[in-house]
């Protein structure tokens, strides 16, 4: 399950914005977006999510994925960053 991803994952991002910012800058592994969220609010990182051709992933409750990032409030999106290995040449 997704919020289980959230939960494990070494570094993820919580929010729209900051979400939008990592992947411009091509920081993103996967985005995971709740469906109770305003489409409004969201848009952006779908869109952007949708050009950088990073996975997309719905859950149903803000609520819950805000659990599962370890906030007591709801979160609408989600970044997993991707793993950065620092031996690459």
């Amino acid at each position: 399950m997704s919020y289980d991803k959230v939960s494990q994952a070494n570094e993820i991002i919580v929010g729209t914005k900051q979400s939008v910012k990592a992947l411009m800058n091509n920081e993103v592994k996967e985005i995971i977006i709740a469906e109770d969220a305003d489409y409004r609010i969201i848009q952006k990182v779908i869109q952007t999510a949708e050009t950088q051709k990073v996975p997309l992933t719905t859950v149903s409750s803000m609520k819950k994925l805000g659990r599962a990032c370890g906030i007591e409030v709801g979160a609408a999106a989600v970044a997993i960053i991707r793993k950065i290995d620092v031996f690459a040449n």
